[in-house]
Formats: structure tokens, sequence, C-alpha cells
């Protein structure tokens, strides 16, 4: 199952608990997976409402009256004390990896902004408990819809001025702009904060390509609310869930490509990085040879993967090589249609990868490994067994 959030007018938290509700998440259930995180002092209040003339879900974080209070405003807001919630929660390991993962954005997010590290910022304008309701719940609530794949329209970030703990501040905030780095956003004449900082780090997280609708057969339409009734326009957040439909050439394939530049490295290093890469989710590895400055040779390491897993590769790079830095940025793709099948050759079952651009022109290759283990197994040179199945 894929999802398509269409984020015409922004996106936050709030919102996209209300979508994804309204798309049929059961709220029972919500609360009872919520219930992991032993995250006390809350009750989530769900309610249909009207923006300009449109039905939509809202849900809304309420706060107890209570000691919690003293928590909203901030004894919980350090990169440690979130941390340590989710660490000690009952959530799958998946759901826990993402959930870190979009907090230490948001935290790296306001160091960049206010100065500092993020283990040592406070989240200023959020407050602890709401944050990790709407974070949390917005993974869950795709978990339980069997959402394996998420893509986004261009965001909204809107215009105008917003108040802030660190006064008046124009829209989109500053740590929104940080989060959002590398994504298509744009402002329409609404002055108003479209995009929260939590809406920003979740899309800017679990979304694979930023663009129009996939290719999709859509089963179920969700419509969360925002807080502001505006009469120009439906303040909603819309979420389309469906199967993705294959097509023979897929334009709208976004990937994240991570750089970096490497001339003080062991180069036997590279095989062990590169295996650690691939089996953290990279689509692609490989290297370039490059001149870099004062005519020193180098290696430019290049990874290709989906933006949900950008921060985790970015990390294996920084600790598994001597970089200091990288850099990274979203391209478009334009692929092949493609599937993998088995053929019975003199050897047993081998695989082959057959690609199509349509039904006249289309071509197969042999898969490698296969022919390595042929090889292997039959004690024949590899280049006789891929000459003698065609290659």
């Amino acid at each position: 199952m894929i999802a398509y959030f269409d984020c015409f007018s922004g996106i936050s938290g709030d919102m996209i608990l209300g979508a994804l509700v309204d798309a049929g998440v059961s709220v029972k259930r919500l609360q009872k997976e919520l219930s992991s995180l032993q995250v006390k002092g809350y009750k989530l209040e769900v309610k249909k409402v009207k923006r300009a003339g449109f039905r939509a879900t809202k849900v809304d974080v309420v706060i107890k009256k209570s000691k919690y209070r003293t928590e909203r405003s901030g004894d919980v807001r350090k990169w440690k004390d979130i941390k340590g919630i989710i660490d000690r929660s009952s959530l799958s390991g998946e759901i826990k990896q993402k959930g870190r993962s979009i907090f230490k954005r948001l935290f790296e997010a306001e160091a960049s902004v206010h100065g500092g590290r993020y283990d040592r910022v406070h989240l200023h304008e959020l407050g602890a408990i709401d944050c990790i309701v709407d974070i949390f719940g917005a993974l869950i609530c795709l978990d339980i819809l069997g959402v394996s794949s998420v893509h986004s329209s261009p965001v909204n970030v809107g215009s105008g001025i917003v108040r802030t703990d660190h006064g008046l501040l124009p829209v989109p905030a500053p740590a929104t702009v940080e989060l959002l780095k590398g994504k298509p956003v744009y402002s329409s004449d609404i002055k108003h904060e479209l995009t929260t900082p939590t809406g920003a780090a979740l899309i800017s997280s679990i979304a694979s390509g930023f663009g129009s609708i996939p290719f999709m057969k859509i089963s179920e339409t969700g419509i969360g609310a925002g807080s502001t009734n505006f009469k120009s326009q439906p303040n909603v957040l819309r979420v389309f869930i469906g199967h993705k439909l294959a097509s023979t050439c897929d334009r709208n394939n976004g990937v994240t490509v991570i750089e970096t530049n490497i001339d003080d490295m062991n180069p036997q290093i590279y095989e062990h990085v590169m295996d650690n890469l691939f089996k953290a989710g990279a689509i692609d590895v490989f290297l370039t040879q490059v001149i870099m400055k004062k005519g020193r040779p180098g290696i430019k390491l290049t990874v290709l993967c989906g933006d949900d897993k950008k921060e985790m590769l970015a990390d294996i790079i920084l600790k598994e090589t001597t970089s200091i830095g990288l850099r990274y940025y979203g391209a478009d793709r334009k692929i092949l249609k493609r599937e993998i099948k088995s053929i019975n050759t003199r050897y047993g079952k081998v695989r082959f990868k057959i690609a199509q651009l349509n039904e006249k022109h289309r071509r197969a290759s042999i898969e490698y490994e296969d022919c390595r283990k042929i090889s292997r197994k039959f004690n024949i040179p590899l280049v006789e067994v891929m000459k003698t199945l065609g290659i």
C-alpha cells in the first residue's frame, strides 16, 4: 500500500492524524498502540468539522489539567528525555527507529536556528506530549493501514508572521525551513502558518518523493482538518491510500543522492562500507575517482536511497569512513518496468532481470550472482558460464 499526502493547505501533526483516522484507522486501536509509549497526561479528542464547507476530521491532543502541564512547559523537551521515552516504549523496532530519526531532525533544526548542539537545545515551539503523540500517532496509523511507501505533493508553507517564544517571525518559521531543505515548497497568499515544524519533520522524513499523484488505484481517502477555518479555501490535508500500479516507465520516482569526497582512507574499507549501506536499504552505492584540491587523488562515494533512509545511511557513512561531512539532494529518476524471472537452463534455474519500455522494446540480463554460484558449483570458469548462457 502507498499513501499520497496532498499538502495544498500545508501540513501539521494534527492534520496528519485527522487525515489518517478519517481514512479508516480505529481511534481505539490508535490509543492502544500509543499507550506503548507510557506517556500520560493527555487524551485524544476526535470530532467531525467543516472547513470552508468541506467535511473533515479534527484530532487534537488535549493535555489534562495536572502535573503534566509542567511537563508540557519544558521539562521533557531535551533530546535525552525524548529518546528515553522512545527507547523505553514497547513499540516495534522499526517505528522506534523512525521516531528517533524524526525527533533528532527536529532537535538538529532547532540547534541550527538557535545555535548549540542538538542534544542540548530545547524544542522551543513544541509541547513535548502533543509532539510525541502527533509523530508516533502518524507512524502507528501508517503501520495500521499497511502503508509501505509515502509520497507527497509540494508543500504550501503559507505566509505572514507567526508568534513564537522568540517573538514575531516570518512564515515559514526558521525550524520549518531547515526541515524542508531540499524539498519542493511554495507560499500561497494566505497569511497564516500552514506548515508547522512537526508537519515538516514528518513529511520530509517519511515521504520518498514529492510531486504529482503517483500511478495508483485509490482504495481509501481521508481528510484532516487544520485548526483555522479559512473562508477562501478549505484548510485541510487530504491523504489517498491505495495500491501502486505498474507502469512501463515510471517518471515520478524520486531518490535522495548522498555524496562525500574522501582522500585519506584505506581503500580496503570501501567494500565493508558498501556492504553496510546496501544492508541498510541503499538503492545503489558506487565509487568515482576524482581529483581534489592541491591535485590530490580521491574517491567520491555516492549513495542512492529513499528519503526515509537518508539519515540512517548518512550516519553509517560518517561512522564507517573518514569523511567529516557530506551533502545530499533530491533527484528525479526515469526507470523502466523491471521484473525477475527464473528460467530453466542446463545448470538449473537461473534468474534473469527483464526490463521493458513497451511491448516491442525489452531486454533481459542474467543475474551475475547466479553465474558465480554455477561457476563454483560445477567448477567451470565464470567466463564460460556467461558465454554458454548467452551473455
